[in-house]
């Protein structure tokens, strides 16, 4: 089983900058079949914005999302693990600030990103939600065959 966040973390990281509109993040998520993007400055992080955030925190309220800023609706100052951190500290962390993602930060820069998805995968691969981390997405009409 692994012992480390580096052992079960997905490498590199997808960021935008935080004058970057809620449209440049959306388009950066859906190139990269992501979720989250790292919103990020000067080799830091500055905090999580989810696709989520962007339907509750600004479209759901009307605002025009190619004016808002990354900044103005992701979660500021996230909680991060090490990737020397123990797989267990990191659930823990996701445990207790009820958080999905966590992501990974060594010497102040971003360098990955741990997932519930993830660390199902490395503690119970035969688990629904392995299963369903392990799963190709679904396409949508329109969208370039991946």
């Amino acid at each position: 089983m692994a012992e480390f966040v580096r052992e079960v973390m997905t490498p590199g990281v997808v960021a935008v900058r935080p004058d970057a509109s809620l449209v440049e993040a959306a388009q950066l998520m859906r190139a990269q079949d992501v979720g989250d993007v790292l919103v990020a400055g000067e080799h830091q992080v500055i905090g999580v914005l989810t696709d989520r955030d962007i339907a509750l925190r600004a479209v759901a309220d009307g605002v025009d999302p190619l004016t808002v800023s990354a900044q103005a609706v992701c979660t500021p100052r996230p909680v991060v693990v090490s990737p020397d951190d123990e797989v267990a500290t990191a659930v823990e962390l996701m445990r207790e600030h009820s958080v999905r993602r966590l992501p990974v930060v060594e010497d102040g820069r971003p360098v990955g990103m741990v997932s519930l998805g993830d660390l199902a995968l490395a503690r119970d691969p035969g688990s629904a939600l392995a299963d369903i981390s392990r799963a190709e997405p679904d396409s949508w009409p329109g969208a370039a065959p991946t």
